[in-house]
């Protein structure tokens, strides 16, 4: 068996890869995603996106901020060999709104914003409260296993090499 700071350092690449293959399939493909989680009205790249290149030795960090930035720069430096360590999602459900971050190398979800819940009016109005806060935030992490279990179905299927990375590459390149 691995030790566990072995498997981390080992199989990191995977959260990296799974980042980029969500970012090109929000701007390539948004209705497959649909069929995954079938609450997804919209998905999209929010304020922030951090693309990171490992290959010279020294890390190279680019980061795009703003709700209007631009992305060309980001996806320069994937023409180069760099990777998505880090991404704010929007992601919309009926005219529902949430937004977080997901980091690549710890598959850490951050800075988590989850649609207004109604007034607490009275004392009685509190358990309700929590109990949508947590339905809400439970719906992000539902949305994030099934976009991660459906890309390890394709990373550890015989059609990733042969579909799925000349696909990006495309998209890269595009």
């Amino acid at each position: 068996m691995l030790d566990v700071s072995v498997a981390y350092n080992r199989y990191k690449f995977l959260g990296y890869e799974f980042l980029t293959w969500l970012w090109c399939m929000m701007e390539t493909d948004v209705e497959a995603l649909r069929k995954l989680h079938a609450d997804i009205v919209g998905l999209d790249v929010g304020n922030r996106l951090v693309v990171e290149n490992r290959q010279t030795g020294d890390v190279e960090t680019v980061t795009i901020k703003g709700d209007d930035a631009g992305l060309e720069e980001a996806r320069l430096a994937l023409r180069k060999g760099a990777f998505v360590s880090e991404v704010n999602v929007v992601y919309q459900s009926g005219d529902q709104k949430w937004r977080f971050t997901l980091k690549g190398e710890s598959f850490h979800l951050g800075s988590l914003k989850v649609p207004e819940t109604g007034a607490v009016e009275t004392d009685d109005d509190w358990e309700g409260a929590v109990l949508e806060k947590v339905f809400l935030v439970e719906k992000t992490v539902v949305l994030v296993q099934a976009l991660y279990r459906h890309f390890m179905g394709l990373r550890t299927g015989m059609n990733w090499s042969t579909q799925v990375v000349p696909r990006m590459k495309q998209w890269i390149q595009g």
